[in-house]
């Protein structure tokens, strides 16, 4: 029997000491804002790409930062005031560069007074945290479901991981699983947008394209750039000796493909507006303190296409990664989301903010489809005794060579047509590694949907039939 086999079969088993995922005291001279956690300075990072990737870091920003003294294109004027810029369109602190100042070289540990994971204690099923007043408050979170996937990432000794699950039609946020065998002590990754986006940002690029006309069938012809792109890979060649519609695109996770239709289709306000409505350069309502996930789109030019392929400044964290799922899932719905149970009555779906139509968001889903059921996710879908039925989602990898990082993410959701889980997974390996975050991101999902059951359906006895 294997070790993956040992613990799934045990899985509901867990003892419930591995519910809040802490492995011993946690600091509590650290930062005392996710804003600290400050981009790192050590140049020489050239990371190697396996699929599109993205880069940038997601830092906080402390209330009162100024978003920016420049304005982008299209930004519109408020007179002597000074200039109005739609929210998300500016980035609220500088992007580092993936290549010469990855900002995780610098991850530190949140404190304990902002955990409130870490605070919380197992009363009968639920956990609850007890304020200094004697206020308790009961988290959303699923003791069993946490306990599981802390066990997962415990297990398998990973270097650095987190797992999210939450319920998209009303954001409540079910796992908030975390690990790190290389700093134990190191808690708060799941709100930490010090990963590179990677190939989850190609979910912004396809969107921006399907608002701009791009349908997912349209067809597009490439030729290399799997791992890194240059100016020679746009252009329509005699080598393009193959062609791919978007929605295989994205299954594939193609690069040159989405570089291309960028360059084609989209101007680089097109893209910050997506971007900033998915949520990246603004801040997310949370009790606990998240990163802001931040981008950088360049003006024009083969930067733009770069950063349409996934390859730019672009940053991310774990629960934004669900949430992001979450748009296609609430047909193109924003749900901010969910930590604390309400104190009277049930959480009720939320209304959202409107990101996609629900056309596009349909399309955008049928493209998440093809990477379960034809691209780079297809394999660990189809596992014997581990499928996960009607799935979708979008996987993304990334590798930094010096010091050497494998960052590999997972996001998505199920059932494809009545959503009831979306999930994040993140795994940030050494050379050697045993399990990736689409396998991680499969499991959030398989357990996620064991915890959430299918509503029962309501029919009315046989013997009723008929009668008026």
């Amino acid at each position: 029997m294997t070790i993956r086999r040992r613990f799934l079969s045990a899985a509901a088993l867990v003892p419930l000491a591995l519910l809040l995922g802490a492995s011993g005291p946690v600091p509590e001279a650290l930062p005392a804002s996710p804003g600290d956690v400050a981009p790192a300075t050590t140049p020489g990072v050239a990371p190697a790409h396996a699929e599109g990737t993205g880069s940038a870091p997601g830092v906080s920003v402390g209330e009162g930062t100024e978003a920016s003294a420049v304005a982008p294109q299209g930004a519109e004027q408020a007179g002597a005031a000074g200039v109005v810029v739609e929210p998300g369109m500016v980035p609220p602190s500088p992007v580092p560069s993936r290549l010469k100042a990855p900002p995780m070289a610098k991850l530190q540990s949140m404190p304990r007074a902002l955990d409130l994971l870490a605070r919380a204690k197992l009363q009968g099923e639920r956990l609850v945290v007890k304020e200094k007043d004697g206020h308790e408050r009961v988290l959303t979170v699923d003791p069993v479901l946490q306990a599981s996937l802390t066990k997962i990432l415990r297990d398998y000794e990973v270097p650095y991981g987190a797992a999210v699950v939450l319920e998209p039609s009303t954001g409540k946020v079910l796992a908030l699983a975390e690990h790190s065998a290389a700093q134990p002590e190191l808690r708060g990754l799941p709100y930490r947008a010090v990963f590179p986006a990677a190939s989850i940002f190609k979910i912004v690029t396809g969107s921006a394209l399907l608002e701009a006309g791009v349908t997912p069938s349209m067809e597009e012809c490439f030729h290399g750039g799997k791992r890194r792109l240059t100016e020679r890979h746009l252009e329509d060649s005699e080598r393009d000796g193959a062609c791919y519609s978007l929605a295989l695109a994205m299954g594939k996770s193609a690069n040159v493909i989405f570089a291309k239709l960028t360059q084609k289709h989209l101007t680089a306000d097109a893209l910050r507006h997506m971007a900033a409505r998915f949520r990246f350069n603004r801040e997310i309502a949370f009790p606990v303190p998240m990163d802001v996930s931040l981008a950088a789109v360049p003006d024009d030019g083969f930067d733009l296409a770069n950063t349409g392929a996934g390859f730019g400044d672009i940053y991310l964290s774990p629960l934004h990664g669900a949430l992001m799922a979450s748009v296609a899932a609430n047909d193109g719905r924003w749900v901010d989301p969910v930590l604390m149970e309400p104190e009277h009555g049930p959480l009720l779906p939320a209304e959202g903010e409107r990101v996609l139509t629900p056309e596009a968001a349909k399309a955008l889903t049928d493209m998440l489809e093809e990477t379960v059921t034809h691209g780079t996710a297809r394999a660990i879908f189809r596992e014997r005794n581990f499928r996960v039925d009607n799935a979708v989602g979008k996987t993304g990898t990334l590798a930094d060579r010096a010091p050497f990082r494998d960052y590999s993410w997972f996001v998505g959701f199920a059932p494809r047509d009545n959503p009831r889980v979306a999930v994040a997974a993140l795994i940030v390996n050494d050379p050697k590694w045993r399990i990736r975050g689409t396998w991680l991101g499969r499991e959030a999902l398989r357990l996620g949907l064991e915890r959430v059951p299918a509503p029962l359906e309501v029919t009315a006895p046989a013997a009723s039939a008929g009668t008026p």
